[in-house]
């Protein structure tokens, strides 16, 4: 069972060599609120973090994920009682929603992410460079999956654009309503793989997700013809297995994507940038009106292709102010423990003067 779900030897060694006494292996395949659909060697079982657990959590990044392997002490009645979570090979993060500035688990343990994007009015390569960001911050590999080629007049004249925008990424052109292309894609589902299917509402993810299936598992919708925005059909994510053997990992699709990155890694997002800035006169030069400046002269005499600069400052300045809050987050939390520690250490001294 396990294994159908990406358990292999390297996992199984980390298991052992955790000395997790009483405890047994399972991988999260859904959330909902708190309570985590798992895959035990016994079979599907629900279960629910520990007291304990819950307890040491400093964040959301602490607390299982769809994709995590957990360690957990399988009840007698009752779920399963999630103990640990056990390290994570590639974890794709965003920054939640809401005022405080935490980061969000989308998905873990995956190897390869399916970005997908629809070639009708909705198609957009900036996008596509944010999805990217994301991915290789996670550590996953990722692949671009242009579906809706029927809906396009010459799908291979999107293939340019977004080799432009994401260099050195494979891009395979599929439409997943009619089947065509989608055996490109099997060199990416190897069994025991993990394959993540990301991408904005109604580009298509549950279409394609049904033909890699190969039935109509996940519910799909239409879009608006005005504007080509879909609706979430998928209302939550979930691993299903493949025929092959991989393992899919399906989400919701996403209105937007709050990066919860480095900024070192647009480095790898933005290797024409980053060529032409090693041209640059000054070390520090920020490429906005500096003399001596290549990438401004590469984006003037078009070397540089259009969009591509104006989308690495639109991505490094919210990576920078995404970093100037975690470094206010993180000031305000070594405050409230050393609030903390201060306040016990007085209460200790009254206690002994009394």
């Amino acid at each position: 069972m396990l294994h159908t779900y990406g358990w292999n030897d390297e996992r199984a060694r980390e298991f052992a060599a955790g000395n997790h006494t009483d405890l047994a292996p399972a991988r999260v395949s859904r959330e909902d609120r708190g309570r985590y659909q798992l895959l035990t060697a016994a079979g599907e079982r629900t279960g629910e973090v520990s007291g304990r657990l819950r307890h040491e959590a400093r964040s959301r990044l602490d607390f299982p994920a769809v994709g995590d392997w957990v360690a957990v002490r399988a009840e007698t009645d009752g779920p399963c009682i999630v103990e640990r979570v056990l390290s994570r090979k590639s974890v794709f993060l965003r920054e939640a929603a809401g005022e405080a500035t935490e980061e969000q688990v989308v998905a873990a343990n995956v190897d390869t992410v399916f970005l997908v994007s629809g070639l009708d009015d909705d198609f957009n390569p900036r996008r596509v460079e944010r999805y990217v960001t994301a991915t290789y911050e996670s550590g996953a590999t990722p692949v671009i999956v242009l579906n809706k080629a029927d809906l396009a007049a010459d799908p291979e004249a999107f293939v340019a654009e977004i080799e432009t925008a994401a260099p050195g990424i494979d891009v395979v052109i599929v439409s997943a309503r009619e089947g065509t292309g989608v055996d490109a894609l099997a060199r990416w589902l190897a069994p025991g793989r993990t394959v993540a299917l990301l991408g904005s509402s109604g580009v298509g993810k549950s279409t394609l997700a049904n033909a890699l299936l190969g039935e109509e598992r996940q519910a799909t919708g239409g879009v608006r013809e005005s504007d080509s925005k879909g609706r979430h059909t998928t209302t939550s994510r979930e691993l299903l297995p493949l025929p092959g053997g991989a393992v899919l990992l399906d989400t919701p699709g996403m209105r937007s994507l709050k990066l919860w990155a480095d900024e070192d890694t647009l480095s790898a997002v933005f290797p024409d940038v980053e060529g032409f800035a090693a041209q640059c006169r000054f070390r520090d030069c920020g490429h906005e009106a500096e003399p001596g400046c290549a990438v401004l002269a590469a984006d003037a005499d078009g070397r540089l292709a259009a969009g591509r600069l104006e989308s690495w400052r639109k991505l490094q300045r919210e990576l920078r102010w995404l970093a100037r809050k975690q470094d206010v987050r993180l000031q305000r939390e070594e405050q409230g423990r050393w609030k903390a520690v201060t306040k016990e250490y007085r209460k200790k001294k009254k206690d002994r003067e009394w």
